[in-house]
């Protein structure tokens, strides 16, 4: 009795949990707040890794987004607020990071696995064929085609 009485409070107070709060208010600045988003979805959240800095709740991506936003207000670019957080956390904050030395097989990676992959393919398709021409059929295996091809099944002799 006490498990249903408990239930019954629990599901009548689950909508006033569930209730959704409130969203915070639009920025004071609409061109801040656009600016911020432009640059925040270029850059990776550190925490997620999978979404971008403004797609992220994580607490770190709040954080970097309240301080690209400070920067913002300070009058820093794009570029200098980029490099200011490449220079902490490295070209993997950077959902484009620029070709050079340290990212060239990021770049160029899945192109060399492409050609290799089509190789490969090429290789064994030539490779297959070639073993089909050097090993004839022996006398059983090509009556058995011929039987199959002819509509009797194999090894009974009779017509399908």
């Amino acid at each position: 009795m006490v498990k249903l009485g408990t239930a019954i409070v629990l599901l009548l107070l689950a909508p006033v949990l569930a209730w959704p709060g409130e969203a915070p208010p639009a920025a004071a600045d609409p061109v801040l707040e656009k600016r911020l988003t432009n640059l925040a979805s270029e850059l990776r959240c550190l925490v997620c890794q999978n979404q971008s800095l403004a797609d992220s709740n994580a607490d770190l991506a709040v954080d970097l987004r309240n301080e690209a936003r400070e920067q913002i207000k300070a009058g820093k670019s794009d570029a200098e607020i980029r490099a200011w957080m490449t220079e902490r956390y490295g070209d993997f904050v950077l959902y484009r990071p620029p070709v050079k030395p340290t990212t060239l097989l990021l770049w160029v990676g899945p192109f060399v696995l492409l050609v290799v992959a089509v190789a490969g393919l090429v290789l064994y398709l030539r490779r297959r064929r070639l073993q089909l021409v050097q090993e004839p059929l022996s006398d059983e295996q090509h009556a058995r085609a011929q039987s199959l091809l002819h509509g009797e099944e194999a090894g009974s002799g009779s017509k399908a």
